[in-house]
């Protein structure tokens, strides 16, 4: 009596025809001429919604993730003697089923060892959670010292929300603890004490400053803000780590970013709950006789109660259905100032202008904010290249995913346009100031370093159009980002600060060998300057278009004080665009279809010779750009 016969999905170690031959006695082999009594044919496959992971670094484990999928080989006709054998080596971690596969030939079903999330916490806890086991231990080290540190020995609700505020009053120094030595040795007792036992800050000498006192109540109000978005978020990794973890793809992306994009919609889709509880904290402690760190522990107590499981796994589940990874790190800076671009020019080029409410920023390092906003990349740019605490005005600049500021240390915020895109519009929901502009960041990979283009005219008409912030005037359009001269600058000579290309450090650590940073811990990557930023907008189709744009032509500065004086071309390009910004005449239909050809060559090949998103979803970020650039058209066509 003949066996029955089942197809099998590999993915792991069994892959190796040599391993597969050594567990159940027969090989398998690709080649259908091959295939013979003891040698089977195997067939590449998906398995769509499971991740591979290895917790242990040892095995693989399939473990059900929606938006992933794993690469594997289908073995057909595996006999059930086969089966027995390989069922023993797989052992008691894993879960045989039946599972439907895509191939080449379609779909077939097929079975697989899986796993389930109860099994893998039971055996690997939070090895399973998070592979950072180094980080954890740290932290609980650095709550230990706020233990010791702060109100020892009282147990009370009361000095828990102290320590929590110190801890946030603390947290970029805890932050480059754990940046600086991650993966390495213990760290002694004495070197945290010399690190964190520092004096709590205090804002009571700005009482008697009559200069300061008209926004101490402001600059409190945003403090609360930031700390319940702080807390809300450090309560999301807490409980919801393994989630998060599967949504991310690399290590070397920023790891709060779905965090803190959660926690940002709950906070401003309850915008009425939380000008309450602000305007409670106010009433009940007025700023004469309360120090920085009553506000603080008040807005830990208040995230307490603010958080609700049920809401957040909504916004969860919300962000995983609709995630769209693709391969490019991503990364963006968000400018906001309440004086535009007076925040950084001086008033012989622009008209004074006041800011009512954070005098342009200039108590933000009296307030800590560059401590409490570290999670976003909280810092003032005064557009001087300054890191100093002192006081100054300039833009409220956010960027996730930078970790620090004098060590330029960053790290992507991620590689989903759509993640980057919906942070781009709650970050600036969630700061009460008006926007200004951004920056998207895209990685260059090694095979596009040094072979960087200039970008033609055309092309950067069609970008100005897009994103540089087209605006009615009396007479017609004008593109505002360049008409304003905003991207227009003259340090070493007039240039435009359209695009450059820079390097950005993500890792804090050493080599193994060498007492130097491993080389994959600098990136290269091509930063877009001319952005303005928009409440109203969705720059989900402008991400695409630039990613596209990078992969497809590769473009580099444009264009710098050498490369105007080093050419004639790039001389008069440059002053035939400041005439357009100024009255721009229509982008011809040949242009654009060559702009988009470039921007589809790019995203189908994205995947080093294939698409990585799916090709629906290509289509409808080129045909949002198409319509955009349309409207622009008809919008000359109407005014002219």
């Amino acid at each position: 009596m003949s066996e029955n016969r089942v197809s099998l999905f590999i993915y792991g170690s069994l892959r190796d025809a040599k391993i597969f031959q050594s567990v159940c006695g027969l090989s398998f082999t690709k080649k259908r001429a091959k295939v013979d009594e003891q040698t089977l044919l195997a067939e590449a496959a998906l398995l769509p919604g499971y991740r591979k992971i290895s917790p242990d670094k040892v095995y693989f484990y399939a473990f059900p993730l929606p938006s992933s999928k794993i690469e594997g080989y289908v073995v057909h006709n595996v006999p059930d003697s086969a089966m027995a054998e390989i069922d023993r080596y797989e052992g008691k971690r894993y879960e045989r089923e039946t599972v439907r596969v895509n191939t080449a030939t379609g779909p077939v079903e097929t079975q697989a060892y899986l796993t389930t999330h109860e099994s893998m916490k039971k055996q690997f806890g939070d090895r399973f959670h998070v592979n950072l086991i180094h980080e954890l231990w740290l932290r609980k080290r650095i709550e230990k010292f706020f233990k010791k540190r702060t109100r020892p020995g009282d147990k009370t609700f009361d000095a828990e929300l102290e320590r929590r505020a110190d801890r946030e009053l603390l947290g970029t120094t805890e932050r480059d603890l754990v940046m600086s030595h991650y993966g390495s040795d213990a760290v002694s007792d004495y070197y945290l004490q010399h690190e964190l036992d520092r004096p709590r800050p205090s804002i009571k000498y700005l009482y008697g400053d009559h200069l300061a006192e008209r926004y101490i109540e402001n600059y409190v109000s945003l403090v609360i803000r930031q700390v319940l978005l702080n807390q809300l978020d450090e309560q999301i990794q807490n409980r919801y780590r393994f989630e998060l973890e599967h949504m991310q793809t690399s290590e070397r992306y920023f790891k709060r970013s779905v965090s803190l994009l959660a926690s940002m919609e709950i906070i401003n889709e309850n915008a009425p709950t939380v000008e309450l509880i602000v305007r409670k904290g106010m009433q009940t402690m007025p700023h004469e006789t309360h120090d920085l760190i009553d506000y603080v522990k008040y807005a830990v107590r208040a995230a307490r109660n603010f958080f609700d499981p049920r809401i957040v796994e909504d916004h969860l589940d919300h962000i995983r259905s609709n995630l769209h990874p693709g391969l490019v790190p991503l990364g963006c800076e968000i400018e906001l100032s309440n004086l535009g671009a007076a925040a950084v020019r001086p008033e012989s080029v622009v008209p004074e202008k006041t800011d009512p409410v954070y005098d342009g920023f200039r108590y933000f390092h009296d307030f800590q904010l560059d401590v409490l906003s570290w999670k976003l990349g909280g810092y003032i740019d005064d557009h001087s290249g300054s890191i100093s605490n002192e006081r100054r005005t300039g833009f409220l600049e956010l960027a996730p995913g930078r970790l620090n500021i004098s060590g330029e240390l960053s790290r992507s915020a991620t590689a989903d346009p759509w993640l980057l895109n919906r942070l781009i519009q709650e970050v600036t929901a969630f700061y009460d100031v008006k926007p200004h502009s951004l920056h998207l960041s895209f990685q260059l990979r090694r095979n596009q370093r040094g072979k960087q283009k200039v970008l033609p005219l055309g092309f950067v008409k069609c970008l100005l159009a897009l994103g540089g912030g087209p605006e009615l005037k009396v007479t017609g359009v004008r593109v505002s980002r360049l008409g304003h001269h905003e991207i227009i600058r003259d340090e070493y000579g007039e240039e435009l600060v359209f695009a450059r290309t820079n390097e950005r450090r993500w890792y804090l650590g050493r080599d193994e060998i060498a007492d130097k940073a491993p080389a994959q811990a600098t990136a290269c990557v091509q930063q877009y300057k001319f952005i303005r930023l928009d409440r109203r907008a969705s720059y989900e189709p402008l991400i695409m278009c630039l990613k596209g744009l990078q992969l497809g032509y590769n473009p580099g500065d444009y264009l710098t004080a050498a490369q105007l004086r080093a050419s004639k071309k790039f001389s008069e390009d440059y002053d035939q665009l400041k005439r357009w910004a100024d009255d721009p005449t229509k982008i011809s239909p040949q242009r654009i279809s060559r702009f988009l050809s470039v921007v589809r060559y790019g995203l189908l090949n994205e995947g080093y010779h294939r698409p990585v998103h799916t090709l629906h979803y290509i289509d409808w970020a080129l045909s949002a750009v198409n319509v955009q650039l349309r409207m622009f058209n008809e919008q000359l066509k109407e005014e002219s």
